[in-house]
């Protein structure tokens, strides 16, 4: 038999307020701006205030939430797009927007006729951003009402535009193209019939299937390794690939000046015109009054949803920077080992607030632009009982791969020993985890022939 039972519990609601706010929070710069865009398109009430020329927007101290220690002069042209380098991950490079033109530009070379231009074209805005066209070549044709094989013809000819290889289907195809003067050599050989061999450095199963001697061998690598596999790499860049930092940190008279990069956002406000239309006497129906005041109420989160994200921003950032003043300093390298527990106690917010507000968010530093996770770091403890960064391992761990012996790598088990030998008691298993992390493979495929 079904019995009533009464329970008192007690449980953590979210306001809608606090949803929204968590919601931006967690947005970068970009999504923000493009979620600004969407709420003015759908709510009636809210409007962007309209810069006249450059001068800036004239609004009150109280109701922006920043923190006074920002300067203007020195700030960077706001919506400056940026991309990591191949070379240092953390330290990036303008945008280049028009490589794909210069390319199209080159066509010129040909004569090409105007419908073999347009199918010339289509190959070239369908690459990724290693160079490789990401598309079949039947689909161009279907699309173009063209035959494969004349798309086909208008592929080699692209293919050989500066760099070489660009345009390429595959690894193997790229690295041919770039090897056509040298169709005799031992390295097209390889290219053209071994490269999951000389990928995987089999170099003495290499020797007996090519009949070469160890020098000979030698020579082809070097060619090879001078082949660029990703000709479009640092030129082409995709939406996701885009960094806007979200604060800048410059150092101005012995202090630190922390402004949100925001300055190209749109200045909201509640419109005047509706607010009149709910003062007494306005001369409006029920309904719509109670859906002015619903739109009303939800813009005004809004904007103080985009106020807290803004101070919420800064606190953290000052935060970071008050944990890890050697970096900030200049020594780059030198991270104290910091939880997202450790900022959440100083800002005083909870652990999850912290998490949203630096996954995916970027600083720009007078050394670079970086992710503000990157600040996180675990600790370990030396052998003298110093708790130090693991950082400062993996840089340790890096500089031993860096100088080993190549033509006899060490194991994850010899590198364990090494850093166990320097004072860093790590065990292979978490070497392994570090070497993954730096992006070094096993020691088998970073062994070299000299």
């Amino acid at each position: 038999m079904l019995r009533l039972q009464q329970k008192l519990v007690q449980k953590q609601i979210l306001a809608p307020r606090q949803i929204l706010m968590a919601k931006l929070l967690q947005l970068n710069i970009v999504n923000l701006e493009q979620k600004i865009l969407n709420e003015l398109e759908t709510n009636p009430v809210l409007e962007e205030i309209q810069r006249e020329d450059d001068t800036p927007v004239s609004t009150d101290d109280a109701d922006r939430d920043t923190m006074d220690i920002s300067f203007e002069a020195d700030a960077p042209e706001p919506r400056t797009l940026f991309q990591y380098s191949p070379e240092n991950k953390e330290i990036p490079q303008q945008y280049q927007l028009d490589f794909i033109e210069e390319l199209v530009g080159q066509l010129d070379i040909y004569g090409l006729t105007e419908f073999e231009h347009i199918i010339a074209e289509e190959i070239l805005w369908n690459l990724d951003n290693r160079g490789y066209i990401t598309i079949e070549l039947s689909l161009i044709a279907d699309r173009l009402n063209t035959d494969e094989e004349k798309v086909e013809n208008i592929l080699k000819l692209v293919q050989h535009l500066e760099p070489f290889g660009i345009a390429s289907r595959n690894l193997r195809e790229c690295l041919l193209i770039q090897l056509e003067d040298k169709k005799d050599s031992l390295a097209y050989r390889i290219i053209s019939n071994y490269l999951d061999d000389f990928s995987n450095k089999r170099y003495e199963i290499l020797q007996t299937k090519l009949g070469c001697t160890e020098d000979k061998l030698a020579e082809a690598k070097e060619i090879i390794t001078h082949l660029n596999p990703r000709p479009g790499e640092g030129k082409i860049i995709s939406r996701d690939e885009v960094i806007v930092p979200d604060l800048i940190v410059r150092e101005r008279d012995s202090e630190w000046s922390i402004q949100n990069y925001d300055s190209g956002l749109p200045e909201l406000r509640v419109s005047p015109d509706y607010i009149g239309l709910l003062e007494e006497g306005a001369q409006i129906s029920t309904d719509a009054r109670k859906y002015l005041r619903e739109q009303t109420d939800s813009a005004n989160w809004f904007i103080e949803a985009i106020k807290q994200r803004r101070n919420t921003m800064l606190r953290v950032m000052k935060a970071i920077i008050d944990k890890q003043p050697q970096f900030f300093s200049g020594n780059t390298k030198d991270l104290n080992p910091m939880k997202l527990q450790d900022i959440a106690d100083e800002v005083e917010m909870d652990i999850s607030t912290i998490s949203r507000s630096t996954r995916g968010k970027y600083v720009d530093t007078s050394f670079g632009i970086f992710e503000l996770k990157s600040f996180f770091t675990e600790g370990a403890k030396k052998q003298s009982g110093e708790i130090i960064s693991t950082n400062l391992i993996k840089q340790v761990l890096k500089d031993i791969i860096e100088n080993e012996n190549k033509k006899k790598p060490y194991n994850d088990e010899r590198l364990a020993n090494k850093l166990t030998a320097a004072g860093y008691n790590v065990a292979r298993r978490t070497v392994a985890k570090y070497r993954e992390q730096l992006n070094y493979p096993v020691a088998r495929l970073r062994r070299e022939l000299k």
